[in-house]
């Protein structure tokens, strides 16, 4: 998107041609505005073919953006951009030109508002799509100190990305993008902003996880208040902090990680909230699979969340339920009964693979409950006494928790007999002092920023209002504090 080299070539073509050129005068290098030729020319200068007033308009847009620019006023420019989204949607076809009149780094904000308004405008059929090389050079050079200014609209462009992508089933390409946009807009490594959720998106469709989970391994201490121009002050759309929690918990999942998974569900399904949306319903959904995996038992929802949501929650996942009661009475007939009358609800939620590892889970679980009872069993006994179909199906479950160190046992392939051993380990190894140690650095951290937290809020504004009884009750507030 050069302007200077560029802009140049196209004024020497257009005059070499004998065309009547425009020259705006300005510190910058001249630029053609528009062509004046005669009746039936087909000549490619700045903005032919358009009325007058539509090319008055784009000039008008592009100098404006060049002088707040120049001046370093981009708070007035950012108030002029969202007043001229209507000016480059009447003029899509010729903002491939005002992007060759605007530098990337100059003019951030001017080539973000145009960016914009291109994903907005439908694609002639005719016309070459090249939204993504245009989006592509732009996220990897632009000012963030400029974008920093219009952090919603920088956003936008992202999600517009993103769905772009998913419709041309091409995540991959846009992952080193989103990692790139992510680190121009937040202030901090433990910030969360809204390109978070399409970044995991697109990171769960290309089965890419790396990326991801270099993101959803920091825990967030802070969200980007991108909204800016709400009347109520800036705020940050609850709908992406959801889809972050959703998609950064079947991030985990897929990498066997539940106890994180397990948490990124609970944080979505505790999120502040006057109604149940679509997707702290599949949070939840996925919130008792995970919690009958991990502790065989549904994991009590915590008080802290909000009323509606235990209230109307439940009657809206009652198969979840249905499988949860079937596998705590540790009765495989009967969870295989739920299994069947509910695969077609699980099917359509996306959740029959994690369905069918509970089933298995539970065959282990009652096996863990034969370790307690006897010392030495037969394979065919202990397939009788779980469900399973044959010693052999035994002996491949059985294999498979003593490798994950589930149960300890020995098998005699002779005489087909199972022998139960209690845990060898007595905690004193190495590896267990040094987990340890992990384990309490991470809670002395973790001490620091709840106090550094408890600070900030003790001298937020809207919380001393609240607190010394100075809030106006018919006008309750909202905290600008990020978590």
């Amino acid at each position: 998107m050069g302007l200077n080299r560029r802009g140049a070539e196209q004024l020497k073509k257009h005059t070499d041609q004998g065309q009547m050129t425009r020259v705006y005068k300005s510190p910058w290098d001249e630029v053609p505005l528009r062509g004046a030729g005669t009746s039936g020319s087909k000549g490619s200068n700045f903005f032919s073919k358009s009325p007058d007033e539509m090319a008055s308009a784009l000039e008008q847009f592009v100098n404006t953006v060049r002088t707040l620019s120049s001046h370093g006023n981009f708070r007035e420019l950012c108030e002029y951009l969202n007043k001229s989204s209507e000016i480059l949607l009447k003029n899509t076809q010729h903002l491939d030109n005002v992007l060759e009149t605007l530098d990337t780094q100059q003019h951030s904000l001017g080539i973000l508002a145009v960016l914009c308004a291109k994903f907005s405008a439908p694609v002639s059929s005719n016309s070459q799509d090249n939204r993504f090389s245009q989006t592509q050079d732009f996220i990897l050079g632009c000012n963030g100190e400029q974008i920093r200014f219009a952090p919603d609209t920088f956003a936008e462009l992202c999600h517009s990305l993103t769905s772009y992508l998913v419709e041309q089933r091409q995540p991959l390409k846009g992952i080193v993008l989103l990692q790139k946009a992510i680190s121009k807009l937040r202030l901090y490594d433990s910030q969360l902003t809204s390109i978070h959720s399409d970044l995991c998106q697109l990171c769960l469709l290309a089965k890419c996880f790396k990326p991801a989970l270099e993101i959803i391994d920091i825990d967030i201490t802070g969200v980007c208040q991108e909204i800016s121009h709400n009347p109520n002050g800036p705020h940050f759309d609850a709908k992406y902090f959801l889809l972050y929690y959703y998609y950064g918990g079947m991030i985990y999942l897929a990498v066997h990680n539940l106890d994180r998974a397990l948490y990124f569900f609970e944080v979505a399904i505790t999120t502040p909230s006057h109604a149940v949306s679509h997707i702290m319903l599949e949070s939840y959904k996925k919130y008792i699979l995970v919690s009958l995996l991990l502790h065989g038992k549904i994991q009590a929802v915590p008080k802290y969340a909000s009323q509606v949501v235990t209230r109307f929650i439940k009657p809206l996942s009652q198969p979840y339920h249905d499988l949860a009661n079937a596998f705590v009475s540790n009765n495989t007939a009967e969870l295989n009964t739920v299994l069947n009358k509910h695969s077609e609800a699980f099917t359509r939620d996306h959740n029959l693979g994690l369905v069918k590892q509970v089933s298995s889970v539970l065959y282990k679980k009652n096996i863990q409950r034969l370790t307690k009872t006897f010392l030495t069993l037969s394979l065919s006994d202990v397939a009788s006494r779980v469900g399973l179909s044959s010693p052999a199906e035994a002996e491949r479950h059985i294999l498979h928790m003593i490798e994950n160190k589930q149960i300890f046992a020995t098998i005699n392939q002779k005489d087909g007999m199972v022998v139960f051993r209690d845990e060898p380990d007595k905690y004193s190894g190495p590896e267990v002092l040094k987990g340890l140690e992990e384990q309490l650095t991470l809670c002395m951290e973790l001490d620091k920023q709840i106090l550094a937290m408890d600070e900030e809020i003790q001298v937020n504004p809207q919380y001393v209002k609240k607190s010394t009884g100075l809030q106006d009750e018919e006008q309750p507030s909202k905290s600008t504090y990020a978590m």
